[in-house]
């Protein structure tokens, strides 16, 4: 038989199979790996970094549980960097980019319709215990099972799993729909079977877990500190991922209620290291001895990611917020300008994005053919000059008064019902006033929120700040029980299925998803679905592009502002490569100084 008529004679018996790749030490969302085979460590690192010593760190709030992956409780800093591993590594230079780890190859058909992970054999996990398929098959349904909404909403979409053997698994997935699917997957925390159980994974917990990771969990405070220890029999210490990373011997971290507590220990040296948020800190706060003796070094360093989206964030569940009008109002009411000059020394800049400062931004770019494709099917979604990308967030002339926009915020808020009656706004149907409450997690926001409310005040709109302490605060945004918040979602250069766990109808309310503004967009679900499913770079930042103008238009969120570069100050007796990630600053490439 000719091989044109067995291709017939396929065509007719039925959908062929999956187009089968080779196992490859790499995956790329996009086009191919940067690092071929064989690579001998990432190009951002010092190989030769020597190891030892010790660095603490500093952490706002307190905690309660060390299992990060559970909804349950407020959980501690490090254990998913240092002691639990995924199965694959992420570079920091490359926009989504997985190179081995646990599992040392992964094969992945044209369709990316099925994933197969191939383990190192040598995977052990801290207690000596053999790493094998059963632990990531246990991990996997855990996850699934009882893990926190993302990983739900993730693994959901597998249709079948497969031990192979020992050391092969292989997951099948109920379309093809989601290319990025095989990384999500490549990117599983990797659990012990023989030391934890299903039963009691959402509990919280404050015994120390059992990883696989280059650290140990040596003590815990709880509440006030955790350490964590380099494991000395670290299976995985040769690997080329981790050439040239994890070199302290321990890393600390300890907690502070007050933000003013935590940068006096930075000063003494107590605590080693600061990635600074606060302009105003930065711009005034850093004269003091150690930094003018050279002791502590202040750097801006560049980073190339999305700056993403930090906002005062609408709960449109709420019958206050749930009119867009009312919601465009106070969005106009926000007084950026003065502000940033006078609480921030006009070092922020101001969001006008989900994914500012990148190609992913629709801010000043008119939609090109795809995207209008794609929107076409909801034309009441997008506001025409969001569409067209002329839409910038209102400006103000840097005064307290605000006047002109507070003038379209009042004639925004009359034509949705409310009028001024005796110096307070109310609905005209209800004689209510307009009122909601923000909350807040420290002292520190008071000042900006305080700055917000007052300009509310003068149109008559009552709004009050709660400070909660840490706990309460996360417990509240689990059952999203809040008016008002300010939150940032961080982007990256491949937005892929974390978009599920911020913006989709079907997490709206889910307990613990990132879905804090409740939104229900068909549009939006839309948006994401074809993002997930691009095949083409183009067609996926088309679709990226197409969800920013979406999300933009709901108005779920008061566009708050972005620093242009990280700050970072540190004791010099830390030091770091000369050549930063793509994705910035990365504390496990830094190492101690060697005395001399």
């Amino acid at each position: 038989m000719t091989f044109a008529a067995l291709w017939a004679l396929a065509s007719i018996a039925g959908p062929a199979l999956p187009v089968r790749a080779e196992p490859v030490h790499a995956i790329a969302m996009h086009g191919e790996p940067a690092l071929a085979p064989g690579f001998s460590g990432f190009p951002y690192v010092s190989p030769d970094a020597p190891k030892g010593g010790r660095v603490t760190l500093g952490s706002p709030g307190s905690f309660d549980n060390l299992n990060p992956m559970i909804v349950r409780g407020e959980p501690v800093q490090g254990i998913r960097e240092f002691v639990i591993e995924s199965l694959m590594a992420r570079s920091q230079d490359e926009p989504f980019t997985l190179y081995g780890l646990i599992a040392e190859t992964i094969d992945v058909p044209d369709d990316r319709s099925e994933v197969t992970f191939r383990l190192d054999k040598r995977a052990r996990f801290s207690d000596g215990t053999p790493l094998t398929a059963a632990d990531v098959l246990f991990s996997f349904e855990v996850l699934r099972d009882k893990g926190r909404p993302n990983y739900r909403t993730y693994y959901k979409k597998v249709a079948s799993t497969e031990v192979l053997s020992d050391h092969e698994i292989r997951f099948v997935f109920a379309d093809g729909e989601d290319r990025e699917l095989p990384l999500i997957l490549g990117l599983m925390p990797v659990l012990p079977r023989h030391a934890m159980t299903a039963e009691r994974f959402e509990e919280t917990t404050l015994a120390p877990l059992i990883g696989s990771g280059p650290y140990r969990i040596a003590a815990v405070d709880p509440g006030r500190s955790i350490t964590y220890r380099q494991n000395p029999d670290y299976w995985a210490r040769d690997l080329p991922v981790n050439r040239g990373r994890f070199n302290f011997e321990e890393i600390r971290f300890e907690y502070y209620r007050e933000g003013s507590t935590q940068f006096e220990a930075f000063k003494t040296g107590a605590i080693d290291l600061r990635n600074e948020d606060d302009p105003a800190m930065w711009a005034k706060r850093y004269d003091f001895p150690a930094v003018r003796d050279g002791r502590v070094a202040r750097e801006e360093i560049s980073i190339g990611l999305p700056a993403g989206m930090t906002g005062l964030v609408f709960n449109t569940r709420r019958a206050v917020f749930a009119d867009p009008r009312v919601r465009e109002a106070l969005i106009h009411l926000f007084n950026f300008e003065w502000v940033n000059k006078s609480f921030f020394h006009g070092l922020y800049r101001r969001s006008q994005s989900y994914f500012e400062r990148s190609m992913l931004s629709s801010a000043g770019r008119p939609p090109d053919a795809r995207e209008r494709t794609l929107l076409a099917p909801f034309a009441s979604a997008v506001l025409p000059e969001i569409m067209e990308g002329t839409w910038r967030a209102p400006t103000s002339d840097g005064t307290p008064q605000n006047r002109t926009n507070a003038r379209r915020a009042f004639e925004m808020l009359k034509a949705a019902g409310y009028s001024l009656e005796g110096g307070r706004l109310v609905d005209g149907k209800t004689g209510t006033q307009l009122a909601f409450e923000i909350l807040a997690s420290n002292t520190g926001q008071e000042r900006l929120l305080g700055a917000f409310t007052g300009d509310l005040a003068r149109l008559g709109i009552a709004a009050r700040i709660r400070v909660v302490d840490s706990a309460q605060y996360q417990a509240r945004l689990k059952d999203y029980d809040y008016d008002m918040i300010q939150f940032t979602w961080p982007s990256s250069l491949s937005p892929g299925n974390e978009q599920l766990f911020r913006w989709s109808s079907r997490v709206a309310d889910d307990p613990g998803s990132y879905n804090y503004a409740g939104v229900r967009n068909p549009a939006a679900d839309a948006m994401i679905t074809a993002m997930l499913a691009a095949r083409s770079n183009e067609d996926f930042v088309s679709a990226v592009r197409a969800l920013d103008r979406v999300l933009l238009s709901g108005h779920y969120v008061i566009p708050l502002f972005f620093p242009p570069k990280q700050w970072i100050a540190s004791w010099t007796r830390l030091q770091h490569p000369g050549r930063m990630p793509l994705f910035g600053f990365n504390l496990d490439t830094w190492w101690v100084r060697p005395r001399t």
